[in-house]
């Protein structure tokens, strides 16, 4: 369901995790009602939204605060108080610029496009809780506005790695493609947002993302926030998980625990441990009283 909104203050869609609050509905502006250079506010709610400007006129200042909890726990156990936030240009992102907002300077993060521009790349950046930070989007010149859509998708979370990240030009290959030790592990197993045991059957390559697209056969869902994996418990089943190209997975034998985030209906590898690795690091933390949730270890 699309609306158009009237107030300065809008909920697009999307779902919170700490709070069912937001409603499923995306936000819709229209230049039309806009004079030429005005500037006209808007708040961000939700953690997760989308966001369309039809006709871009003047500009839109997108101010960003959502609903997240209080402290962002990392995969170490530590809290890093880093908010991630990521936006996604549609591929018909066209008649507008975005840009980050951050302590009054401008970064910017996507351009007005051409139809025969590449399709955009998704961009992240993170802030310290209280630090200013929003979006500006800024209408181009253009002398027929009425097919030129400026639309995008956003997500905010406050427990995300850097090797959770999209935008892989702000991280290194290192951090990015490490193994996890055995802390984040076993933190990756209570935070993730799917936890599964499967095979690596293939790995495809997926060019518009720089991704490498891992087709799993699982045998057993332990958890899973959204559907990704067509399978529920012990039954077996399919899915895909994405990860940057540049950590050469490769498939084999052997069975793993996947964990990692849904990013924009996708899932993205965190930690990704052997099994029986898993298994052994489990049981000794567990018979140390050290493990931050439980999980039916077969």
């Amino acid at each position: 369901m699309r609306e158009e909104v009237q107030s300065s203050t809008v909920q697009p869609g999307g779902i919170t995790p700490d709070t069912a609050s937001c409603p499923d509905t995306a936000t819709q502006e229209s230049g039309l009602s806009q004079q030429k250079g005005s500037v006209e506010q808007i708040s961000l709610h939700c953690s997760e939204g989308t966001l369309d400007w039809l006709y871009p006129k003047g500009a839109l200042h997108l101010t960003l605060s959502p609903r997240l909890p209080s402290v962002a726990v990392g995969p170490g156990g530590s809290s890093s108080g880093l908010i991630t936030t990521c936006v996604k240009p549609s591929e018909q992102f066209h008649g507008a610029q975005l840009y980050l907002e951050k302590d009054g300077v401008l970064e910017l993060l996507v351009g007005d496009r051409l139809e025969s521009s590449p399709p955009p790349r998704v961009r992240c950046f993170s802030r310290l809780p209280g630090e200013k930070v929003a979006l500006f989007l800024q209408a181009t010149p253009h002398q027929d506005i009425s097919r030129r859509i400026a639309s995008f998708r956003y997500e905010l979370r406050g427990d995300w790695s850097a090797r959770m990240s999209l935008d892989s030009n702000s991280i290194s290959s290192e951090d990015a493609c490490r193994p996890c030790n055995n802390t984040e592990i076993l933190m990756a197993v209570c935070t993730s947002d799917f936890v599964v045991r499967g095979n690596i059957r293939s790995v495809e390559e997926d060019e518009s993302l720089r991704a490498a697209v891992i087709k799993v056969k699982s045998t057993r869902v332990f958890r899973q926030k959204y559907a990704i994996f067509n399978s529920n418990s012990r039954l077996p089943g399919w899915g895909e998980i994405r990860t940057l190209l540049q950590c050469g997975v490769k498939p084999g034998p052997g069975s793993f625990l996947f964990t990692g985030r849904i990013h924009f209906g996708e899932a993205w590898l965190g930690c990704a441990p052997r099994y029986r690795d898993f298994q052994r690091t489990y049981a000794l933390a567990k018979a140390a009283q050290q493990i931050p949730c439980e999980l039916p270890v077969d």
